[in-house]
């Protein structure tokens, strides 16, 4: 008899964990805070999309308000500001970072990457691209490099 109760005990946990896995998560949603008239800002937003995030972008005239509030760094801003669950995307981030970014969950506040990169997703493909990616740390310290993207071999 107990080992009856143990088996259908087991065998509705097994069916609740494959139940649960057949089921396709929700998309993680990003907000990406852009200009109106940047491409750049608007192919990252794409890439982000054909990934699989449900991204809702918000064309903004004035950007400056919203690095503050969110505390980004001023030597590692970027085009454009993307804010997913509890983290924001700062500039080009590439994919990789977001998806290593949400499967790690550092105490960071968000990635960025500093300026416009020729190569960065985003910005063209340059298969010699060549560039870091920051995570700022939440509360003290420096921004450090997260992720360097290197270029792709032939």
């Amino acid at each position: 008899m107990h080992r009856r109760r143990s088996f259908i005990a087991m065998a509705g946990s097994a069916l609740v964990f494959i139940g649960g896995g057949g089921r396709a998560a929700a998309p993680a949603k990003m907000t990406v805070y852009k200009d109106p008239s940047c491409g750049c800002c608007h192919e990252w937003s794409k890439a982000m999309a054909a990934a699989g995030f449900s991204v809702d972008a918000r064309d903004t005239d004035d950007l400056a308000p919203l690095k503050v509030r969110l505390g980004i760094p001023v030597d590692v801003q970027g085009c454009h500001t993307a804010v997913i669950e509890e983290y924001y995307l700062e500039g080009h981030v590439p994919l990789e970072a977001v998806r290593r970014l949400l499967q790690e969950r550092p105490l960071v506040q968000g990635l960025a990457v500093p300026g416009m990169p020729p190569g960065s997703l985003g910005m063209g493909d340059d298969p010699q691209a060549s560039y870091a990616v920051y995570a700022v740390p939440s509360g003290t310290g420096a921004p450090y490099v997260f992720m360097e993207v290197r270029p792709r071999k032939a």
